[in-house]
């Protein structure tokens, strides 16, 4: 171990983390067989195999295994000695990476716009995908800080509720209950529905509500993303409950909002990390940044929805 060097741990950190040389190689900005050659090094300084291939995969040997959770330590704490440095001397600088589900687009610019201006030395690297993939991030470990909107099960994680995501129905301009005041919740019965994927935090709250009140809809569409499922609203394919962060008024044209009992879904956003997770001195100055602009974040969001 001694003769090998950071590039080369980094090198096969990245190979492990992505289980390709080809992504690695693209990731690192080096050729394939650069790549290759440092793996290849290595393996020889530490004299048992690292990978093993099976097909077209690339395994991780138990060996492998070990030096990868040793090789994320390493490079965790050289992280997190970059920004105590960069803090000692007054700045705040480095990579912060968050994953964060996709209803979060609606929000997340408004705060890391003013927070890249308190501090133009950080670089973000945003990865906004469904909630699967951002808990199967959290496992992983792959980021800083997480956003998401249903607690997770059978992860240990720090969790801090931080905005408010209210869930409302949301129909065509010309729907019979369109207008109407304290529609009750049994008038959805049978009601064609439009859901989000299974596994969304959203379809989940919904679904529960309504067994709650034992009310029955005729799912008609699945789909995976909120503009989507307004676009599939307008054309009358069904009605759909969203977040009220989602309903802005440049994207409800020829919507509208139903006024039904026991709705919004009174839900959060929450950041998470791993429960054991150190956070770096980026990382919490951005959790901290983030719960105290959330009130202006919402306040913002409520005005341009009324």
């Amino acid at each position: 171990m001694r003769q090998s060097t950071l590039h080369q741990l980094k090198v096969f950190e990245t190979v492990a983390r992505l289980t390709s040389i080809t992504r690695a190689a693209e990731e690192l900005s080096l050729t394939q067989p650069t790549v290759s050659m440092q793996i290849k090094q290595l393996t020889q300084n530490i004299g048992v195999p690292l990978f093993e291939q099976i097909g077209k995969k690339l395994y991780l040997t138990a060996s492998g295994q070990e030096l990868f959770v040793t090789c994320q330590d390493i490079f965790d704490r050289l992280s997190r000695f970059e920004m105590k440095i960069a803090d000692f001397q007054g700045l705040k600088q480095g990579k912060l990476k968050l994953s964060t589900i996709t209803t979060t687009k609606y929000f997340i610019p408004r705060a890391l716009a003013p927070f890249c201006q308190l501090y133009p030395g950080v670089d973000i690297a945003l990865e906004i995908t469904n909630h699967e993939r951002v808990l199967e991030r959290l496992s992983e470990n792959l980021d800083d800080l997480y956003i998401i909107s249903k607690v997770p099960e059978r992860l240990d994680v720090a969790l801090h509720p931080f905005l408010e995501n209210p869930l409302v129905v949301v129909a065509p301009k010309n729907h019979p209950l369109a207008g109407e005041k304290n529609i009750p919740i049994s008038k959805l019965q049978n009601e064609a529905f439009i859901m989000r994927e299974r596994g969304s935090g959203t379809r989940d709250a919904v679904e529960q509500l309504l067994a709650k009140y034992n009310v029955s809809v005729k799912v008609r569409l699945e789909l995976g993303g909120n503009e989507a499922i307004k676009q599939a609203i307008g054309v009358g394919f069904g009605i759909s409950v969203l977040s009220q962060h989602t309903v802005t008024p440049d994207s409800m044209s020829g919507l509208t909002i139903l006024d039904v009992e026991h709705f919004p879904i009174e839900r959060h956003w929450y950041i998470v990390y791993p429960a054991d997770k150190q956070l770096s001195i980026l990382a919490s100055t951005f959790f901290d940044f983030l719960q105290q602009e959330s009130h202006a974040i919402a306040s913002k969001m409520r005005g341009e929805i009324s």
